[in-house]
């Protein structure tokens, strides 16, 4: 069964607690390298903003196929996908990565109405995936990113 989060509720988080998250995605963020890869050039170019921000190296991948020859070059320890990607969608990029980059974790997210269709299909052939569900406000993002640094890595996304 596909699984979907709302991040809803941490966009009225008080400033003091902000800072005191913005302190602690700082240390967990040191010398991380993200892949954020988005068809939506104002979506991508707003996460890495917020990444680089906090300390991550970042880089931006328009397109799945535009990722794969970008982690060709430079491996990611997390890749942030979108689903819904002309040609290749994100599941698909991400059975690619998980496949070729095991160390590279994944976040897929989505706002299209489709996703769940999609999901079941990669369930059916064995690959399993959490989804996040756009908006995704960038606190939670920066957030769900750490807790995922601070598991072991386990290819699984």
């Amino acid at each position: 069964m596909p699984q979907f989060h709302s991040p809803a509720g941490k966009s009225d988080a008080p400033s003091e607690i902000q800072a005191q998250d913005h302190r602690l995605f700082k240390r967990v963020s040191a010398g991380r390298g993200i892949l954020i890869v988005d068809d939506e050039a104002d979506i991508a170019e707003t996460l890495s903003a917020v990444f680089t921000h906090s300390g991550y190296h970042v880089r931006i991948a328009l397109s799945a196929e535009e990722a794969i020859e970008t982690v060709a070059e430079w491996e990611p320890d997390l890749a942030i996908l979108d689903v819904m990607l002309p040609r290749m969608n994100g599941l698909e990029l991400a059975v690619v990565l998980r496949d070729n980059h095991p160390r590279c974790r994944l976040v897929l997210f989505s706002g299209h109405p489709d996703t769940p269709t999609l999901v079941s299909e990669a369930a059916r052939k064995g690959h399993f995936f959490e989804i996040l569900s756009k908006p995704v406000h960038p606190l939670f993002m920066l957030d769900y990113v750490a807790s995922l640094f601070s598991e072991p890595t386990s290819g699984a996304a």
